[in-house]
């Protein structure tokens, strides 16, 4: 892979900017062209090849999508390709299929059926390799564990478990008898359980007695019993697998253990035949206040979704070893850790713990034990590596990985560079995902073989992906202007409603442009000469400095490229002049010392990389900074703590409370 204009150039002192919408100041010349070896391989080889395909996907989407929906196994094919009546939208309208038929029953009857589905590793060391013939075998066995313990088509089953393969089994096993599951991530307390038993009118919930994390264990089963304690769901049914032989009560008419269950079952069980809007599954989203908000993804395009980006974005290879470090209970394990590389017959890597367990090299010990070709993981968690130091990824050989790739936030351009040179060796090409547990699949990324990256940018929209940068009228804007990110069309793998709630599903998505049609992804962001894509933060974390709207990954970017800073979170703090100010948190690499010098160096730094406007008022350095256990940063709590308010809200998903104590006491 090459580069050229390596050095970035002076960024502008000024942007113009159009005064409602976010004002953009970040330049980023470094252009990476695919190596040609590379791009002779893959599914899609060059930017004219990406151009005309995209061309005809949005020209002509049911034209487009039918084509690839041939690529799935149906029990029915389907009589109309798309209706839709805005905000919502039918796929595939009369067809009929099964999602855990497409990810097992129709790789059994070739060489994918003795191929190694998934290769788990757990946090202690032990390891697993199930084939897709024995992951078939044990979804058929516990899809009629869970008929056993009455649950039936259309009932929802809540799944709170560690990540192992039983986790993607139960998945899989309620998507076969057409039971509609809702994943509730690992590290949630019990009044997230209690609350999306609730909302969801979940009749069973399947966990484990505990789980591994930094050596300790989760009790996941006490939690569950806590949730249900004053007996406000309507949950009849718990089954339970013994994960960690940690003590847990069992609850007599309510509770089974897993593998008792099995001992009653056959390894036979037929697959339900759904409907191509059938409902699949239910997933809350992370960080929401007051009611939980429950994302119903349905059978066809969901499934069509997840296969489709998997084996584009990755260009995945039939002898490729894939890895997604996402947990299960976010939509990144759903999408990419089970059903797309399923769909696609891929082997996958599911590892159950932290990546600093026993040491900082647990990733790439895991990497080079396993010969990892694919590594999907999160900016916050390359930062966090960069933090702990380049020695730990030396200790191993990487020379495997021929793809990296990024999700869940923008990725700060210097991260981008790390990762790209100490983890891909400067020879893999790296696609930056954008996309939200409500589209279901990746909408805005480079294609490997084809698209030239830049880091620090999404670039561009993925087939059939009618994406765009709008002011508050829907106009759309010019290059380098920011704005609101939509999509103008509907896809596939497009949420279909809230969960009992239309109404909130049409305020929430589809109120700020209603006049045109536009869902609103509450992202702001804007696109450069070459039309590449650029995220900027969500809307609502948007700072208004002096009349300046300005986001705060650039800020934080600006922070990142400093040869101290690991990390940085920007939130805004009151100020009488500018009426909000800019506050950062800063975790400094390694061996570096927080000073007063170094304080006044980075408030420079900002000013020459942005402009004096986005200049910091307030810096803190923290050791770490408060985050969820699936990485995101709870800049809630930030806001609060740079504005000399005492932290309040539900804090029950930080992974580190003695984090909170640490920043109160630090003053700026």
């Amino acid at each position: 892979m090459s580069a050229k204009n390596k050095k970035k150039s002076t960024p502008p002192a000024a942007a113009p900017a159009i005064a409602a919408n976010i004002e953009s100041h970040m330049v980023e010349n470094r252009v990476f062209k695919p190596a040609k070896e590379f791009a002779k391989k893959a599914h899609v080889s060059s930017m004219d090849e990406y151009r005309s395909l995209w061309k005809k996907s949005v020209r002509n989407p049911e034209k487009f999508w039918g084509g690839l929906a041939r690529e799935l196994d149906w029990r029915k094919k389907w009589k109309q390709v798309l209706e839709w009546k805005a905000p919502f939208a039918k796929w595939f309208i009369g067809g009929k299929l099964n999602v855990a038929e497409n990810c097992l029953d129709r790789h059994l009857h070739g060489p994918k059926k003795n191929k190694a589905a998934i290769i788990w590793e757990g946090e202690p060391g032990e390891s697993r390799t199930l084939t897709y013939a024995q992951l078939h075998r044990e979804v058929c066995r516990f899809a009629n564990v869970l008929k056993r313990n009455k649950v039936k088509k259309g009932d929802r089953v809540l799944i709170y478990m560690p990540m192992i393969p039983e986790a993607a089994i139960a998945m899989l096993a309620c998507a076969r008898i057409g039971a509609i599951h809702s994943v509730v991530f690992g590290g949630f307390s019990a009044e997230s359980i209690k609350d999306r038993a609730n909302d969801s009118g979940a009749t069973c919930i399947v966990t484990a007695d505990g789980g591994y994390r930094r050596g300790a264990i989760v009790p996941l089963k006490h939690n569950v019993d806590a949730a249900l304690k004053d007996g406000s769901t309507k949950v009849k049914h718990v089954i339970v697998f013994r994960r960690a032989h940690n003590e847990v009560h069992i609850e007599e008419g309510r509770d089974v253990w897993w593998h008792r269950e099995l001992e009653y079952v056959s390894a036979v069980c037929p697959a339900v035949e759904m409907d191509s809007e059938d409902p699949l599954f239910i997933l809350y989203t992370s960080g929401s206040t007051g009611k939980p908000k429950g994302i119903l993804h349905t059978t066809a395009g969901y499934l069509l979704g997840a296969y489709v980006t998997t084996k584009y974005v990755f260009d995945l290879r039939p002898d490729d070893i894939y890895w997604c470090t996402a947990d299960v209970g976010w939509i990144t394990g759903h999408s990419y850790l089970v059903y797309g590389p399923l769909a696609n017959g891929a082997t996958s890597i599911m590892y159950e713990g932290a990546p600093n367990w026993p040491e900082s090299d647990r990733f790439w010990k895991i990497i080079a034990d396993h010969g990892v070709t694919i590594l999907y993981t999160a900016p916050t968690a390359i930062r966090a590596f960069i933090k702990w130091g380049d020695q730990w990824p030396a200790r191993h050989d990487l020379t495997s990985l021929r793809l990296l790739g990024t999700v869940g936030e923008p990725i700060n351009p210097e991260a981008w560079m790390w990762y790209h040179q100490k983890i891909g060796g400067g020879r893999c090409p790296i696609v930056d995902t954008w996309w939200q547990t409500e589209t279901g699949a990746i909408m805005i990324t480079p294609l490997p073989g084809a698209t030239p990256t830049k880091p620090g940018t999404a670039t561009l929209p993925f087939f059939g992906i009618d994406a765009a940068i709008v002011d508050d009228a829907g106009n759309e804007v010019g290059p380098n202007e920011g704005g609101k990110l939509v999509v103008r069309k509907p896809w596939p793998s497009m949420l279909r409603a809230v969960w009992g709630d239309k109404a909130r599903y049409k305020e929430a998505y589809w109120s700020e442009f209603k006049k045109q049609g536009f869902y609103f992804t509450g992202d702001g962001a804007r696109r450069d000469k070459d039309g590449y894509f650029w995220i900027v933060g969500r809307i609502d974390d948007v700072l208004n400095v002096a009349g300046h709207r300005l986001g705060t990954a650039e800020i934080e970017s600006a922070l990142v490229s400093h040869e101290s800073v690991a990390e940085a979170a920007v939130v805004g703090c009151p100020d009488e002049i500018k009426g909000q100010g800019v506050a950062a948190f800063v975790t400094l690499k390694t061996g570096q010392t927080p000073t007063d010098k170094l304080k006044e160096e980075l408030r420079k730094h900002v000013a020459n990389a942005i402009g004096p406007i986005a200049k910091p008022d307030q810096i803190r350095f923290a050791d770490a900074l408060p985050k969820t256990r699936s990485g995101k940063i709870m800049r809630r709590l930030l806001k609060q703590i740079a504005s000399g308010q005492t932290v309040t809200g539900d804090t029950t998903t930080l992974e580190d409370f003695s984090i909170l104590a640490r920043l109160q006491s630090t003053e700026e």
